[in-house]
């Protein structure tokens, strides 16, 4: 028995017929956080010529498609928003300075006269990256910053302070989950509170802090009342 062509047949050998062809050029490469790896991969940023195809020849153009980015591992084509994703490593860096920025920012605000403080801050430190950080270094960090701004412990979070928080942490917290915005600033606020209750200097950096993690005002009070309780 003959074998029925239906519709389905007719589209399928039209569609090898005619059809449309993507000429890809490359205009750029690096290195991303390719989304269906699930890690950092090579890529190379293409853009695109559209052919009307005849029997599989290119017959006339049908203008430029594109830009996309390509993984090198997996092929797969993405838009090229996909590129303000940080790369693993570049994220592990923005996170370790964010660390090590804002515990320079309570020790500055409370002072370093208290040892307990500088180790808490050193352990964080040390533990985000900065694996040879001491406690002595974060003293002499800080002494630097009061003797170049002019500023004084207790003092209100100045303008400088201020300008180095948001430049560590504002690239930072969109790449964040709410979880982790909220770790770090949970994280400051245990350095604030080693030597015992926040002082108003502390509270003023903590709440700096929270606002260039973009976490609301509520939220920031919610989170300094809930680490003064004991775990």
């Amino acid at each position: 028995m003959l074998p029925v062509r239906g519709r389905d047949g007719r589209a399928t050998r039209a569609a090898r017929i005619v059809g449309t062809r993507t000429a890809w050029t490359p205009v750029g490469d690096g290195e991303f956080f390719c989304p269906g790896c699930g890690g950092d991969r090579n890529y190379q940023r293409l853009t695109g010529r559209r052919r009307f195809t005849f029997l599989g020849v290119p017959v006339l153009p049908r203008g430029a498609t594109g830009p996309v980015v390509e993984c090198a591992s997996c092929r797969h084509h993405y838009g090229t928003d996909v590129l303000d994703h940080p790369t693993t490593r570049r994220f592990s860096a923005m996170l370790r300075d964010a660390v090590h920025t804002v515990a320079l920012a309570v020790l500055t605000a409370g002072g370093t006269t208290s040892r307990t403080a500088l180790e808490t801050a050193a352990c964080a430190v040390r533990a985000a990256g900065f694996e040879d950080c001491t406690e002595d270094q974060l003293a002499a960090l800080v002494d630097a910053l009061a003797a170049d701004t002019g500023r004084v412990a207790d003092g209100p979070c100045g303008a400088s302070l201020t300008i180095e928080l948001h430049e560590a942490l504002d690239p930072l917290a969109p790449h964040l989950a709410p979880g982790g915005r909220e770790a770090l600033l949970l994280q400051a606020a245990r350095v604030a509170l080693a030597d015992g209750p926040y002082t108003p200097a502390e509270r003023d950096a903590l709440t700096t802090i929270g606002a260039a993690l973009t976490i609301c005002a509520d939220d920031v009070s919610r989170l300094l009342a809930a680490a003064r309780t004991p775990s």
